[in-house]
């Protein structure tokens, strides 16, 4: 597991009334960066779906308004897509594309799943104006050409049934043109820059991203699929925000991994890990000892709940306590910032923001064990009514199965 930072680039894209609908979501290599350098639109695109979908998230990056993706040939013709909420995303397909069968049916496809179609950069001369027919928004670059060819695009875009945005506005008389043309939206210098946003990322073992998706390819137990996701924090972790992101309009929060392979399916989950491949690594590898200690902390408060007579949910709970219990450690920030991106149920979030409730006693007693006086132990193995023996075999266990993992 390796720690990096990750960043991405942000434009409001304004209505008519200068209120804010959506963010354009940029490529950005780093902090200082302002453009893709010397990346191919791939690389590009396949990073910045990477940071929305795992690294930062949509909640994060987006808030309740629309994201705006900019898609080239290859990623049109991606499944990645797919792992993509579609009622909040517009794909800007790419003035570069040239349009085949294939890729107009692709495109028709992604619009039937409620994905946006956005036409970056129009023109009617342009290859990809083929796509006109699927399109929900036009964007029109007003420093790409003259005022008379401004005015004759967006005039003849009104017998379309398409929202017209002026792009890369930068002045107060370009503005009032778009205004007096009749434009529906704006995007550009004179609202806002774009702004970089950064986070800090842990990265997945290439290891045990590979073994997962070797046992999804061989339509392998759940059970065997759930002993990788266990060993491996940051794909765990990884896991549950994209799922729980996507799972939104359910009722209930996803916390066991049994119950989110299952929600998303080995195919999607399949997709979610090739993509995740684009930066798992087994360079420089973050403190091994902390993420020892996170898993081991998850096994024993599991095996301690089972001796303690707890259902199975609860004990999925119990694990995934112990082992998110390091994650401000090793994001270097405070719990509270990565929990609200997890949607965990509330008695797992009390338990890692607050320490309340029952399941936070389980946490007290294997953190107590991590202290060489064992301070505390005796007292809250009572309180937890369990003996000595129960304690002291779930702790061997759960260091045995540490070890057997080879962490």
């Amino acid at each position: 597991m390796t720690s990096t930072s990750a960043f991405i680039g942000r434009q409001a894209v304004l209505n008519r009334n200068q209120q804010l609908i959506g963010y354009e979501l940029l490529f950005r290599p780093s902090g200082e960066a302002s453009g893709v350098g010397k990346h191919t639109e791939l690389q590009a695109d396949t990073q910045v779906l990477v940071n929305t979908l795992n690294n930062m998230g949509t909640s994060w990056l987006i808030g309740s308004k629309l994201a705006f993706i900019n898609i080239g040939e290859a990623m049109l013709s991606s499944e990645f897509l797919e792992l993509l909420p579609p009622r909040r995303v517009i794909l800007d397909i790419s003035p570069r594309i040239v349009p085949s069968n294939e890729l107009l049916s692709r495109a028709r496809h992604l619009r039937s799943l409620g994905f946006g179609i956005s036409l970056d950069d129009f023109s009617f001369e342009s290859p990809a104006a083929a796509f006109l027919e699927l399109a929900n928004y036009v964007k029109l670059d007003i420093q790409h050409q003259d005022t008379n060819r401004f005015q004759m695009l967006a005039s003849r875009l009104r017998s379309y049934p398409v929202i017209r945005i002026a792009e890369r506005v930068e002045t107060h008389a370009q503005f009032h043109l778009c205004k007096e043309l009749g434009m529906d939206g704006f995007q550009g210098f004179y609202f806002a820059q774009p702004e970089t946003l950064s986070a800090k990322v842990i990265h997945p073992s290439f290891r045990n991203t590979l073994e997962l998706l070797n046992l999804l390819r061989l339509d392998a137990d759940i059970r065997d699929v759930e002993q990788v996701l266990k060993r491996d924090l940051a794909l765990s972790y990884k896991l549950l925000r994209y799922v729980n992101s996507a799972a939104a309009g359910l009722n209930t929060s996803i916390s066991s991994f049994s119950h989110a392979v299952t929600v998303l399916g080995y195919q999607k989950l399949y997709r979610w890990l090739t993509l995740l491949l684009v930066t798992a690594s087994d360079e420089g590898h973050a403190p091994p000892a902390l993420q020892k200690t996170a898993v081991t902390r998850g096994r024993f408060m599991e095996l301690l709940g089972k001796a303690h007579g707890e259902r199975h949910d609860t004990c999925d709970n119990l694990f995934i306590i112990g082992m998110f219990s390091l994650l401000d450690v090793l994001f270097d920030m405070p719990m509270a910032n990565i929990i609200e991106h997890l949607q965990l149920p509330e008695a797992i979030t009390e338990a890692l923001l607050h320490e309340k409730g029952t399941m936070s006693r389980f946490l007290k007693l294997v953190k107590a064990c991590e202290d060489g006086q064992l301070t505390g132990v005796p007292e809250l193995c009572a309180q937890l009514n369990l003996s000595s023996e129960q304690f002291n075999q779930a702790h061997v266990s759960a260091l045995a199965w540490v070890e057997e993992l080879g962490l």
